[in-house]
């Protein structure tokens, strides 16, 4: 296939538009279903930069989950704790631990799930059915794979009434070394990122504590590769496999660390005994669970709890998650890597990260401010590399 023919672009008033190579090559895709977009296909192309960049550096399949051309969350293939399963809604899979891919998969789409109502999907690996039976009951827009084994195939093929969106992208296909974008008629030029992300990155250790563990360096490597394909700025909060908070495309970083570093105490809070036994009924769907539970833990616009308002989702009215239970929760959470793809202006990015329980730290460097940077986190024992290398996507 030389070229795609796309509905429009960004918006519906955006026409004509199609994907082609410029060279007059073949795509490097097969469109096994539906009819991708625009926006669909920017997501597909980045997701599968992130993969495939983070099972070469892990080794572990990897999956994550885009909206708007950025993750929600990407994680491994680590199998799950019952808590998290039961957090992530998959406690009832039969076969999880046996797939890798669909852990990473739980994992990936399970972290910030109201982010990810109507993504898109990238895996590593070629697609097996217990990933599959996994997507098929999410709302998803798509899904980009080196493959698919054919019953994963079917399943996915029976979504949205057989218009899901599945690509198959050549695992070997390498993109030039130089790339192009054009904006308001001007054609930019520049060399791709193909900067490696390994645990060599962490060797610059500039903080008293110079401890970090091979999981924090799996952590942080799962940020880092994470952040490369975030708009930025952006920071990212990692941890057990997985990203579990991205605050991407902010104007100020300390605004990027609060946004992510809400997502990951959301992303712990789901975990609480209280919210695992919320009483639900029955008849609530996955998605609007999704919305009741944020509402229950993050008070937002509706109070679920209240009386008018909890018959509407459980069969006995709950008892809040109190500020104080929340705090003492969060409170006992260390371990927690966050990296960022830009330096640090100020310590107050360092402040509000130890409240969502960071450990370990990677961040390029370069402030004028680096020395309060790096106080700080001698003032809360935590680990932090200067790596060098900022991670600016646009």
């Amino acid at each position: 296939m030389k070229e795609f023919e796309l509905k429009y672009g960004c918006n519906p008033n955006q026409k004509p538009a199609k994907i082609f190579m410029n060279d007059g090559s073949d795509l490097p895709i097969e469109i096994l279903s539906g009819r991708p977009g625009y926006i669909n296909f920017l997501d597909a192309f980045n997701s599968w930069q992130l993969v495939k960049e983070l099972k070469e550096a892990t080794g572990l399949p990897a999956v994550t989950s885009f909206k708007h051309v950025s993750p929600t969350s990407a994680a491994v293939g680590v199998k799950l704790s019952d808590s998290l399963k039961k957090a992530c809604f998959v406690d009832d899979v039969e076969g999880l631990d046996d797939s890798p891919l669909a852990c990473a998969y739980a994992r990936a789409r399970g972290t910030d799930r109201m982010c990810s109502f109507g993504d898109w999907v990238a895996l590593s690996d070629v697609c097996d059915v217990t990933t599959a039976l996994l997507i098929k009951r999410e709302v998803s827009d798509g899904i980009i794979a080196p493959g698919y084994e054919p019953e994963a195939l079917e399943i996915l093929k029976s979504k949205r009434k057989g218009n899901y969106n599945i690509v198959k992208i050549d695992p070997d296909y390498v993109p030039e070394a130089i790339e192009h974008k054009t904006v308001y008629g001007i054609t930019f030029e520049q060399g791709r990122n193909n900067f490696e992300l390994n645990k060599a990155l962490l060797s610059n250790v500039v903080t008293k504590n110079k401890n970090f563990p091979e999981s924090a360096v799996r952590y942080l490597i799962i940020a880092l590769i994470t952040l490369k394909y975030t708009q930025s700025n952006s920071v990212c909060y990692a941890v057990d496999g997985q990203a579990i908070g991205v605050g991407a495309g902010q104007q100020s970083r300390i605004h990027c660390t609060r946004l992510a570093g809400t997502k990951a105490d959301t992303w712990f809070l789901r975990q609480h005994e209280k919210v695992l036994n919320l009483p639900f009924k029955d008849t609530i769907a996955r998605p609007d669970r999704d919305n009741v539970i944020d509402g229950y833990m993050n008070k937002n616009e509706e109070d679920v709890c209240a009386v008018g308002k909890w018959q509407k989702y459980f069969t006995e009215q709950p008892a809040p998650l109190t500020d104080a239970e929340a705090h003492e929760y969060l409170s006992s959470i260390t371990g927690v890597a966050l990296g960022s793809d830009a330096f640090f202006p100020f310590s107050d990015n360092i402040e509000r990260a130890k409240k969502s329980g960071v450990s370990y730290i990677a961040e390029p460097g370069g402030s004028i401010r680096d020395d309060l940077v790096i106080e700080c986190c001698d003032k809360y024992g935590m680990t932090m590399a200067f790596t060098g290398m900022r991670l600016f996507h646009h």
